[in-house]
């Protein structure tokens, strides 16, 4: 509670401070015309002042909803996405018949998006902006965010990919194939969309012969041969088809 009346004092300081600045500010309609001013100068500290006043102290105008976006927009410009994914959403919750529910819907996605780090690191905000342009989608099938939406789709499935390729592949290294042969089948479930999907296939084909499972890789090496006709590691195959066989004769006679 101390919080929060320490918070109402200082936005009433501000909402003073501002107001008392410029004493024709009497209607909600000029208070947002100055806080576009600002805008349209690049002044986003100010712009931000007056969008806060109209939504504290003209909340029932239209110029409320106004504010909450543009306000997102100003955190947008700056590149303060977590923020700015914030006041996006909520203009969603709070108005979601706003003209502006659309956009904000895809600037919040888009946020998320440019929140996703390299692939190696913590993929949260990937999931999230998969998640929301998929959501996109589904509620504006003809819309041009849409198509838009589908390349940020890819893109990021593509980096999920690449994390569960590599991290196959180190497990390769760390001579860990068992856990290397889970995160190949990861891409070969879930991205068969993507550049990895190929080099999955033909890394699990390797994984299985070095754990001796002949007769499921070769059962992989014959689907592989269906799947990728043109496939890039179909000569380095031959080598490793004939090393199984050669394997499973062997397991037999035994």
């Amino acid at each position: 509670m101390p919080n929060k009346i320490y918070l109402l004092i200082i936005l009433s300081i501000i909402i003073a401070s501002c107001a008392g600045g410029d004493d024709k500010l009497d209607s909600p309609e000029k208070v947002y015309t100055k806080a576009m001013d600002y805008f349209a100068d690049e002044d986003y500290l100010d712009a931000k002042k007056y969008f806060d006043i109209i939504k504290l102290q003209y909340p029932a105008s239209k110029y409320a909803e106004y504010a909450q976006f543009y306000l997102a927009e100003t955190e947008f410009a700056e590149g303060k996405y977590v923020m700015s994914a914030f006041n996006y959403n909520t203009l969603r919750r709070s108005y979601p018949s706003s003209k502006f529910a659309g956009e904000s819907m895809f600037k919040a996605a888009l946020c998320y998006y440019r929140l996703s780090p390299a692939y190696d690191r913590d993929q949260e905000y990937t999931h999230k902006a998969i998640q929301m342009f998929k959501e996109i989608q589904y509620l504006n099938p003809s819309d041009s965010l849409t198509i838009l939406s589908g390349t940020y789709i890819d893109t990021l499935r593509t980096k999920l990919a690449n994390r569960s390729f590599f991290t196959a592949e180190l497990y390769q290294k760390l001579s860990s194939p068992k856990s290397s042969i889970t995160y190949y089948q990861d891409v070969i479930n879930n991205y068969d969309d993507t550049k990895y999907f190929e080099p999955a296939y033909f890394g699990k084909i390797k994984t299985l012969v070095k754990l001796r499972k002949y007769d499921e890789a070769i059962g992989l090496i014959d689907l592989y041969k269906r799947l990728f006709p043109s496939g890039e590691n179909l000569n380095n195959l031959k080598e490793i088809e004939n090393k199984a066989r050669q394997g499973r004769k062997d397991l037999t006679n035994d």
